[in-house]
């Protein structure tokens, strides 16, 4: 089988922990520049982006001098931009170093938080402050949390051994467990797994379960209660210790939601509630990645990482369902 050559390295540096956008020319096109492509390629950046980029020589080449507007366009050319990024909101919560040497950074990530550039977040994310705070341009993420889950999450710090530790999380050789603040029901006998078949399409937010060999595995076990006749609207509450078998999207908040038990403050089961504003902080998903344990592959050592936060709800419901208009909230 014949290698893929690797792409050369980024002739510009990163701009607030977020790398240059490289881009391939096609192997075939009808344009006659390398500007006519950009142009049609980013028609969403609006009119007159693409140009001011050429005019401000901001697109460069492997060797890191600007591209000419009107360069004859080459097939395979490699070239390189920063793009002009919207303002973000301020993620106001910290994110916690729990361990760090020279080959791998464990992080508590608060809710709210994404883990890796995406969509509308890219320079508030785990990924673009870690490298920020720390120093580490080359730092990368093994796996990631959905942007409304808390908890530990494994970054790399060299890229040639970023593989490896990918490879703990497809072979699932990592130990991860959570913890989620849900209803209670004492007629749902507990502990069990939960087996299903998951699926998660292109552009529809939520993901469903479906007929089929399943594909996503789950263990719940119920950790604690409140009781019945307890006092305040927490009293039929339960604390749950999940630990997913499989990776599928959003899978510990759909089996749970399945066992009519929907993880508290999620946006999207049972329903998909309307968008919140920006900077809306308010009722965090009441799930957490409480547990990460592996043998190191570089190195040998056995890691095992538990996350110091609480979840609000189980310690406080009536702050929790409280939070003030502003979004303000302890992480």
């Amino acid at each position: 089988m014949r290698r893929r050559t690797p792409p050369p390295p980024s002739p510009l540096p990163q701009r607030d922990g977020i790398d240059a956008v490289r881009v391939r020319l096609p192997a075939t096109g009808s344009w006659s520049t390398v500007r006519e492509h950009l142009t049609q390629r980013l028609s969403g950046a609006g009119p007159g982006v693409v140009e001011g980029m050429f005019e401000a020589g901001a697109v460069v080449g492997a060797d890191g001098r600007p591209v000419p507007g009107d360069a004859p366009y080459e097939p395979g050319l490699y070239v390189w931009f920063h793009r002009e990024l919207p303002a973000e909101v301020p993620v106001p919560f910290p994110l916690r170093t729990v361990y760090r040497d020279e080959h791998i950074v464990v992080v508590d990530k608060p809710h709210f938080l994404a883990t890796t550039p995406r969509g509308g977040h890219v320079t508030e994310t785990a990924l673009a402050r870690l490298r920020r705070e720390l120093g580490v341009p080359s730092l990368g993420a093994a796996h990631r949390l959905d942007r409304l889950t808390a908890g530990l999450v494994l970054f790399t710090v060299r890229p040639e051994e970023r593989g490896a530790y990918q490879g703990l999380f497809r072979d699932r050789l990592v130990h991860k467990a959570y913890e989620a603040v849900a209803p209670y029901d004492p007629a749902l006998a507990l502990p069990r797994t939960v087996r299903s078949r998951i699926v998660k399409e292109r552009g529809v937010l939520a993901a469903r379960e479906v007929e089929g060999e399943p594909n996503a595995v789950s263990r719940v076990e119920l950790i604690g209660h409140r009781p019945a006749d307890g006092p305040g609207p927490d009293r039929r509450l339960g604390r749950y210790r999940l630990v997913p078998r499989t990776g599928q999207t959003h899978q510990l908040r759909v089996h749970m939601n399945a066992l009519g038990l929907p993880i508290l403050g999620d946006p999207l089961y049972p329903e998909v509630a309307p968008p919140v504003p920006a900077g809306d902080f308010r009722r965090p998903l009441q799930l957490l990645a409480r547990e990460l344990a592996f043998t190191d592959p570089v190195t040998g050592r056995e890691h095992r990482f538990r996350s110091t936060r609480s979840l609000e709800a189980w310690a406080a419901y009536e702050d929790w369902a409280a939070y003030a208009a502003d979004g303000s909230g302890r992480q």
